[in-house]
């Protein structure tokens, strides 16, 4: 018989800067999870329509006609049982869906793990 292989979530991570994108990919890869890469939220939409993550992790501000607040907006009237972060240097600007947690950058590797863990 083989061994079975442990459950690993998805996730998406929404991110223009390629350090951050990368960085949040490797903790949560670390924490058990696969990830999907996003550059815009308009390709996000997209894998998650597809795919149908556990969790979304994205910047507010982003590169392309869509902001991240519209993306977390889009994926929660979707499917509102999905767990969303939202990361940004800046506050938003806009109030944030019911249920999504904002973390300001720097974000702490513990505190996205302990988050993304729930």
């Amino acid at each position: 018989m083989g061994q079975s292989t442990p459950f690993r979530r998805l996730a998406i991570v929404v991110e223009d800067e390629d350090i951050q994108r990368e960085m949040i990919t490797l903790l949560l890869e670390e924490s058990g999870f696969w990830v999907i890469q996003c550059e815009d939220a308009e390709t996000a939409s997209l894998a998650l329509k597809a795919r149908h993550p556990a969790l979304l992790i994205t910047d507010i501000n982003l590169v392309g006609k869509m902001s991240g607040i519209e993306l977390a907006q889009l994926a929660r009237a979707a499917d509102p049982a999905l767990r969303v972060m939202v990361i940004s240097g800046q506050p938003p600007t806009s109030p944030l869906p019911d249920g999504v947690t904002f973390f300001s950058k720097p974000v702490y590797p513990i505190e996205l793990i302990r988050e993304a863990a729930h």
